[in-house]
């Protein structure tokens, strides 16, 4: 168990995980780094998004923020294994005062993933159908804009073929899907496409339907333990929560149990309590105390913990 070291501090510790009280820079600057060497299977995370309006829990903006990130490449692909992979959830930037997207997120990615030398394995759309109208100048107030409704998940990996399978993330067949599958009918034969679809290949039962690089997450739950848990010791919840099903099917698809999961921005420390939950190590960096407490929330047991609310 880490008790404290320069960098750092032990915020609490589960069976499966620990919370490093520190920023992402001193953690990976400290003797921490060289333990994780080489071992992580998944860095799954969602850095602070360059916002034009600065939030309590720091976010650069301009090219200073493209910068940062790059600057975090090689020190975070360093820990990974040789088929492990990074998995980074960034949100759209909008130039200040005008109604007009900005680039900086897309610049900000290139660079990490130059930086890093990573290939970028197969980028993902994920949709918060909820998501409440913005930017709001532009959409609500003059109406020339429609809300701005998603994020784009970016999943790279120093290797072509990193651990990966689609079959730990199945999803349900739809109704005409079962009904071929009851039936045993298919219409095969070649399509206008020219594709070539043959009965023994779609007729086959896998246990569910390979899922596609749109994912939506309403991320709406004003109820839920973490928030109850935040409530109840009067602790200010996280601003920018990620939706549990969204690191959920990230550490689905990229580890199997007992691999190690990191995620250097913690925040809430969704990833972790998905890790936990899904039967993998793993460990979690935040330096605000305010939202290390309010993370115990989302865990059943700990065993060890410096950070318990008053």
């Amino acid at each position: 168990m880490r008790r404290r070291n320069e960098g750092w501090t032990l915020g609490y510790e589960t069976e499966m995980g620990e919370m490093v009280v520190a920023t992402a820079e001193s953690a990976l600057a400290s003797p921490l780094s060289a333990e994780l060497k080489g071992k992580v299977q998944l860095i799954f995370t969602s850095p602070p998004f360059p916002l034009n309006t600065k939030k309590r829990y720091g976010n650069l903006q301009g090219e200073s923020y493209v910068k940062w990130l790059a600057e975090l490449a090689p020190r975070l692909v360093s820990l990974l294994r040789p088929d492990g992979s990074i998995a980074i959830e960034l949100g759209n930037a909008w130039e200040p005062g005008r109604p007009v997207m900005s680039t900086l997120a897309l610049r900000a990615l290139l660079a990490f993933q130059e930086a890093g030398q990573l290939n970028l394995c197969q980028s993902f759309v994920c949709q918060n159908p909820a998501r409440l109208p913005s930017p709001a100048q532009w959409v609500t107030v003059e109406r020339i804009r429609v809300k701005d409704s998603f994020t784009h998940v970016w999943w790279l990996s120093p290797s072509d073929r990193p651990k990966a399978d689609n079959r730990r993330v199945l999803t349900e067949y739809g109704p005409r899907m079962r009904k071929l599958l009851s039936a045993g009918e298919f219409n095969s034969g070649r399509r206008p496409s020219e594709h070539n679809i043959s009965a023994s290949a779609f007729l086959r039962d896998n246990g569910g339907a390979i899922p596609g690089s749109v994912l939506s997450f309403a991320n709406t739950s004003s109820a839920d333990r973490y928030l109850r848990y935040c409530r109840e010791h009067k602790l200010r919840p996280h601003p920018a929560r990620m939706p549990p099903g969204l690191a959920e099917f990230f550490v689905r698809l990229l580890t199997e149990p007992g691999d190690l999961v990191l995620d250097p921005f913690a925040g809430s420390n969704t990833t972790g309590a998905a890790a936990e939950r899904l039967g993998r190590r793993w460990i979690s960096f935040e330096p605000l105390d305010e939202y290390v407490q309010g993370s115990l929330g989302r865990f059943d047991t700990v065993v060890r913990s410096e950070r318990s609310p008053a």
